[in-house]
């Protein structure tokens, strides 16, 4: 494919991602142009809020605003990010921590003034105005909504590499960069169990992975190998991260961090590796 043709399948691609529709349910209508916002130009929209976008790799947003004929107003945003584990990934890290998901998609939230979700590489919100209870106005557009976005609508793979034995509800969120505050470990998932924060990093390849084992043994004063645990794995205890244990499994580096002084993570650590395919 030349490159000319490449810019234009992807410049097609974007046009045909799918936009929000006031007319999607009855008794809304459009006020003002519609939205689109770019890298580039995402900042001009959300100003200090688009950085939490652009790091779950933030590609394109299409947005409307809708009126009702009572007066009401919904700004609905539709965002493509660069694939379904970081659209999921950003509807957790904007979720509301006090509620409960919902079956919407990859999965959502209704709320009385808010409404996200996630399917595939989308990111679905939509923000009522004024102050009172729209939920029944919302559940319909994101309804609506959901029904026109095609694909992918279960969880990233990771969500079950974590065992369930003593995971806090909730808990499992992607880290798309920096994962437990580290470069070296670029994307991953974490976790949180009684005995501390559960991770998981994929790395390109099972060598790929070996180095960066290797690398954080090296960044850790004191570290010490466990060899029940694999090749190069390793526990170490951290002024920030409290105590470590890491390992390797095929292309990923896992571990726990954060173990209390008087803790054990030791089993959590096996059935993490247990659980790893």
């Amino acid at each position: 494919m030349s490159p000319a043709v490449l810019v234009f399948a992807v410049q097609a691609a974007r046009a045909a991602a799918p936009a929000p529709d006031c007319t999607l349910v009855p008794g809304w209508s459009q006020q003002g142009p519609a939205r689109t916002f770019e890298p580039e130009t995402l900042f001009d929209y959300m100003d200090g809020n688009s950085e939490g976008y652009l790091a779950y790799g933030f590609l394109l947003m299409k947005g409307v605003t809708c009126v009702s004929s009572s007066g009401d107003q919904l700004v609905i945003d539709i965002s493509e990010l660069g694939d379904a584990d970081h659209a999921w990934g950003l509807f957790v890290a904007n979720r509301d921590i006090r509620t409960a998901d919902e079956r919407l998609g990859t999965a959502g939230q209704v709320l009385p003034r808010r409404a996200t979700f996630a399917k595939d590489r989308y990111y679905v919100e939509a923000a009522a105005s004024p102050d009172k209870d729209h939920r029944a106005a919302l559940r319909a557009f994101a309804s609506a909504l959901e029904a026109r976005i095609a694909g992918r609508a279960t969880p990233p793979d990771a969500v079950a590499w974590f065992p369930t034995d003593g995971l806090v509800t909730g808990s499992i969120r992607m880290v798309p960069e920096s994962v437990l505050g580290l470069r070296i470990l670029k994307t991953g998932f974490i976790a949180q169990y009684p005995e501390g924060r559960a991770f998981v990093a994929p790395e390109g390849g099972a060598e790929a992975a070996a180095a960066t084992l290797q690398k954080l043994s090296a960044r850790f004063a004191g570290a010490a190998a466990l060899p029940d645990l694999g090749d190069g794995a390793f526990t170490a205890t951290d002024a920030y991260l409290g105590g470590l244990l890491v390992f390797r499994k095929g292309a990923k580096v896992a571990g726990v961090a954060n173990v209390a002084a008087s803790a054990d993570a030791t089993g959590l650590a096996r059935r993490l590796a247990a659980a790893l395919p």
